[in-house]
């Protein structure tokens, strides 16, 4: 059983978003009992502007170094949007580490900060599902396709919340 700093701060973070009925629709558990390695559920609810009603499973995985260096999160539920990578990887500034970006697209204070929390990211995941950053995109596909074909991706995107469902 890990006793490092950051397995500490874990089983209290896990710990508390077990505990929190404040953040509805996340449900996290450990994968093998292994404090560095989370699995999450999110139950979106219909504030999602494109996965409202929609049950996906995702997994972060925690470095050695948390909280000073992110972890990262995937998808293992199929989902297409301009922020996830086609193999499900999420692609968003909070989850990126906190040196300078080597493109001069962001800044630092939008990377990662040993503030941040396995809460806090779950939270930027969900709010940028309903609001997509396309200028930065991970599936070029997705964003190409939310620019230049809004209602054919909100269609795209209803249909993996019904197999997110098991209903296709």
């Amino acid at each position: 059983m890990a006793t490092s700093a950051a397995a500490i701060l874990l089983r209290r973070q896990l710990k508390q978003m077990q505990s929190d009925k404040d953040i509805p629709g996340i449900s996290c558990g450990l994968v093998d009992d292994n404090i560095f390695e989370w699995e999450v559920v999110l139950m979106l609810n219909d504030d999602c502007k494109y996965y409202g009603g929609g049950f996906f499973k995702a997994s972060l995985s925690f470095p050695e170094e948390y909280p000073l260096m992110p972890p990262k999160m995937k998808f293992e539920t199929p989902i297409f949007h301009p922020n996830v990578y086609p193999n499900g990887e999420v692609c968003i500034s909070i989850l990126h580490p906190p040196e300078e970006d080597k493109y001069g697209y962001e800044s630092a204070a939008e990377r990662w900060s040993p503030v941040q929390s396995p809460e806090t990211i779950l939270i930027s995941v969900i709010s940028v599902l309903s609001s997509p950053n396309d200028e930065s995109a991970a599936n070029v596909d997705a964003a190409k396709m939310w620019r230049d074909d809004p209602k054919g991706f909100r269609r795209k995107c209803q249909r993996m919340v019904r197999e997110s469902l098991g209903e296709e």
